[in-house]
């Protein structure tokens, strides 16, 4: 799935197949400018940061068992947002400090470093991605991705996909190749 969110008209939290099919709406009240997202791979939860009601929410995959995880001064200015084990990681821009936010309680607020510019973060650890045996998207024997001549976007699930073209490129009536 690919999570997102918007705060044009509506302001929402959603989520899609990674081709773009099946949009859903899983957080559309009670919310004004989300903007950072993470995501609980394992036990699927979807944390975002909504920047002009100054919290941290989260929700399940569903749209479910939303609860606020913080909210205040403290998170005020956060631009960026990951998790890891019992840990939010956020940046603030007004001082580039790197915040260790308590993910169950929301106490416990520690403030680790400063990085001049930081505007995201992202925690690199083979635990936060679960792991897949097969997908759709494997390349095939002449090395096409799932089969597919320009780009493979997984479906629904790991098991089918949507062949997709480059920019200028049309999808062929095989919904292969790209001509």
């Amino acid at each position: 799935k690919l999570f997102f969110t918007d705060y044009g008209n509506v302001a929402k939290v959603e989520r899609c197949d990674m081709d773009g099919m099946n949009r859903t709406w899983i957080v559309d009240s009670k919310i004004e400018q989300p903007t950072a997202l993470a995501l609980d791979l394992i036990n699927k939860y979807v944390y975002w940061v909504d920047i002009y009601l100054d919290n941290v929410e989260v929700v399940d995959y569903e749209g479910r068992k939303r609860h606020t995880v913080i909210k205040g001064r403290q998170v005020r200015h956060l631009c960026g947002l990951a998790v890891f084990e019992n840990y939010l990681y956020a940046v603030n821009s007004d001082n580039f400090s790197i915040l260790q936010i308590n993910r169950y309680n929301g106490t416990d607020v520690q403030s680790l470093t400063r990085l001049d510019n930081a505007k995201g973060i992202r925690v690199y650890q083979k635990r936060t991605q679960t792991a897949v045996r097969s997908h759709a998207c494997e390349a095939d024997p002449y090395g096409m991705p799932g089969g597919c001549s320009h780009i493979c976007l997984l479906s629904s699930n790991y098991k089918t996909r949507t062949c997709r073209c480059r920019t200028g490129f049309i999808l062929g009536s095989d919904g292969r190749s790209c001509k």
